[in-house]
């Protein structure tokens, strides 16, 4: 009877097997050829408008990229990019996850209003801003700057940076309030009417009530969005095209000039690869600190 069931188990672990051995196999291979061609293509000479030029580069691609100030440049936007949007919509997020929880009127369509933009197109989104409320002339920002009597502001020459942050900040608002909203519905309000009871204020509460409960849906967020937002690319290509000079180029956007610009694949791929790496080190430090805030 023994033997009959471990068959019987080895029998249907064989079968399990099977059935996920070609969805693995996929999985395998979709992830591990790009990104051996893309390791590949950086040790190698290869660029579209010099053909004769080819041969095994060594680290030179990865020499001349880590030399250019435009690689330090275009890292130094992407964090600055990643931080002000985390910060914007982690802090954003979470007042209006507080105010949505309150009952008043029309609640329900606030709601939906203020969850709407995620659903809209990156490229849509930054032809709106740039168009219609960025413009230096028949911007919506612009008649409220005349009205006011403050001259209107060219924003992607004067704040071009700045410009893209709001942009992608108003994309990425709406994820962190519907994660963050999902995570208020399950606060304990015995408790919130027991703090009152004993005379604590709305400050008190939000901080040593509600921000601690939160605390995990923030963590999620901040990994969510990291990931996401360190190959931010649609809306600076839409709006500013990394310009004036490197203002807004990011990494991602590097990579883009080197390979569809400049035609210089070998060096396009060094800095996907360095990209790669960046991106597993941040993915290190935000698994460890979800997995830290799920145990607490």
């Amino acid at each position: 009877m023994t033997k009959t069931r471990a068959s019987g188990r080895t029998v249907g672990g064989l079968r399990t097997l099977a059935l996920q051995a070609p969805a693995v196999t996929l999985l395998l291979l979709w992830m591990i050829v790009p990104l051996g061609m893309t390791l590949w293509f950086s040790f190698q000479y290869y660029n579209l408008l010099m053909p004769d030029m080819t041969g095994f580069a060594g680290v030179e691609n990865y020499e001349y990229l880590l030399t250019d100030p435009a690689l330090w440049k275009a890292m130094g936007n992407t964090l600055l990019l990643v931080g002000w949007v985390l910060v914007i919509t982690v802090v954003g997020g979470t007042l209006l996850a507080v105010l949505f929880q309150q009952e008043f009127a029309g609640r329900g369509i606030a709601r939906v209003l203020a969850i709407s933009p995620f659903f809209i197109m990156p490229t849509v989104s930054a032809l709106v801003w740039k168009n219609m409320m960025m413009h230096p002339s028949n911007g919506v920002l612009s008649w409220l700057f005349e009205s006011v009597g403050l001259p209107a502001l060219d924003w992607f020459s004067a704040l071009p940076l700045t410009s893209i942050v709001i942009i992608v900040a108003w994309q990425w608002l709406p994820f962190a309030l519907l994660i963050l909203l999902t995570a208020m519905q399950s606060l304990d309000e015995d408790q919130v009417e027991a703090a009152r009871m004993d005379g604590a204020g709305p400050v008190a509460i939000f901080f040593f009530i509600t921000l601690p409960h939160l605390r995990r849906a923030i963590s999620v967020v901040i990994m969510i969005e990291m990931i996401f937002l360190l190959t931010i690319f649609a809306e600076i290509f839409v709006t500013t095209s990394g310009g004036p000079g490197l203002a807004t180029t990011n990494l991602a956007y590097l990579i883009y000039i080197r390979a569809l610009l400049d035609f210089d694949v070998g060096t396009a791929s060094a800095g996907g690869v360095i990209a790669i790496i960046l991106a597993n080190i941040v993915a290190i430090f935000l698994v460890r600190m979800v997995a830290k805030n799920l145990e607490d």
